[in-house]
Order: C-alpha cells, then structure tokens, then sequence
C-alpha cells in the first residue's frame, strides 16, 4: 500500500539529504552527469547547499508515509549578485531548488513539496522566488502550474519566476 508522503521544515541535519537532491535536480534525465563531488568543488553549484542553512534560507522536505524515509526536498536560498545561481533574479529573491528520488516522481511529491515552500515563502514575507530549468525537463509544468512565469534564458535553460 503507497501512503501519502509527510511534509517537514528542513533543519541543520538535512544538509546532506539537500545535496542528495541537488544532485537529483542536476541529473533529472537519469544520466550522471554530475557527481556529489564534482557538485561540491564547483561553488556556481555548491553554493546551494554549503553553509545550509544561512540566513534566509528555508526549505521542507518531504518523507514517505511507511518508512519516513526522506523522498524529496525543495528549498530556496537569497544568493548575492557577487555569486548567482543559475535561476538569478536578483539578490532579494530566493532561488529554490527541488529534487524529488526517482521512485516518487510523478506522484504529487514534487507539487506538495513545492506547495509547502510556496507557503512558507509566504509566512516568511518573502515576495518572489526563482528558478533555473533546462529545456526538456518535464517539471517545467509542474512551475508553470504554481504560477512561475519564465523572465529570462541562459544557454538551455529557462529562469522562471513566481511572485506570491
């Protein structure tokens, strides 16, 4: 029996279950194109988890409903214009980040989780969150959904942008 998956705030401890979805967000199509440690010696992707969590930051994570084993996490970061990620807006705008384990794609993790960082964006008075999305990734509807409209291009990928 498949049961619901359960929602938490990310804390201290979830820094490397973060990095685990990092690299599921990177590696999307199955391919490993990047792995944990190519990701942490390159600060345009490491910036996303070093540190976690710094000022600002806020994110959830979302766990199965038999084992609670972590499935899934979304969170955003303020990065300054000094070291952008790829989703960069500006520095007063969160990027976020959500990477969900192959076994539960496609099955309303990727939506709860980006729902409950959607409200918590909210609670903490933030106004705008970005993105970074490359061309072909399915989850690009799953954005347009929750109401993320694209604002730029970089190279294969679309910055997208939602305003709360």
């Amino acid at each position: 029996m498949t049961h619901e998956p359960s929602i938490r705030d990310a804390g201290p401890g979830d820094a490397p279950f973060l990095t685990d979805m990092l690299l599921e967000a990177m590696n999307w199509t199955g391919e490993a194109r990047f792995s944990r440690e190519q990701a942490l010696a390159d600060p345009k992707i490491a910036h996303y988890v070093t540190g976690w969590p710094g000022p600002g930051d806020f994110g959830v994570i979302a766990e199965d409903g038999s084992t609670g084993a972590p499935v899934g996490a979304a969170w955003a970061r303020p990065l300054p214009a000094t070291d952008p990620g790829y989703g960069h807006v500006a520095p007063d705008v969160p990027e976020l980040t959500l990477g969900v384990l192959p076994a539960f794609r496609r099955r309303g993790v990727g939506g709860a989780l980006l729902d409950a960082l959607l409200a918590r964006a909210g609670r903490e008075g933030v106004a705008r969150l970005s993105l970074s999305v490359e061309d072909g990734n399915a989850a690009v509807s799953l954005y347009r959904s929750r109401g993320f409209v694209t604002v730029g291009r970089e190279g294969d990928s679309d910055t997208m942008l939602v305003t709360l």
